[in-house]
């Protein structure tokens, strides 16, 4: 068996598909679910509005971070040059973990900002606690992209 089968670039770009789908579906459903919250407080408290935009915000960079490693992997696929299996599997698991950490943090910031929003018509208070869960929640998809670099950096085709 070649260490340079013709079907390595497949784990490669399943890679960039895995870290830009679920990063951004990730990313839509927690601009989706905070959306709901901040309408629901527009119609109390619309002077609000603008400060409870943080979790959309917040949740778009989570779709950065998913084309970010999509780029980065992307760009290591080259057909005029060998790709190996180990590097298609490196690829794989640098898309895996950005992506599913992407989503995992999307989930988060949309439940976190939709009950947070709600929480703010009543009381002002909860906006700093909101701002720090999300801060939390964030973290875990850079996380996520944090382990892909340090993946992708361990990319090597000179085995072919």
């Amino acid at each position: 068996m070649s260490v340079c089968p013709p079907y390595a670039p497949f784990f490669g770009f399943a890679g960039v598909s895995s870290a830009m789908i679920l990063s951004t579906v990730g990313a839509a459903y927690g601009t989706s679910k905070a959306g709901i919250g901040i309408a629901g407080l527009g119609t109390f408290r619309p002077e609000l509005i603008m400060k409870s935009l943080i979790p959309v915000v917040m949740s778009g960079i989570i779709a950065v971070y998913g084309l970010v490693v999509s780029v980065l992997i992307a760009g290591a696929l080259n057909p005029s040059q060998p790709y190996s299996l180990f590097s298609g599997f490196l690829h794989l698991a640098a898309g895996l973990a950005c992506g599913c950490t992407g989503l995992a943090a999307g989930y988060a910031i949309g439940i976190v900002g939709d009950s947070c929003v709600r929480a703010y018509v009543y009381e002002s208070r909860v906006f700093v606690s909101m701002v720090l869960i999300l801060i939390f929640a964030e973290v875990l998809g850079l996380y996520g992209l944090i382990v892909a670099l340090i993946l992708n950096s361990g990319v090597d085709n000179s085995g072919c």
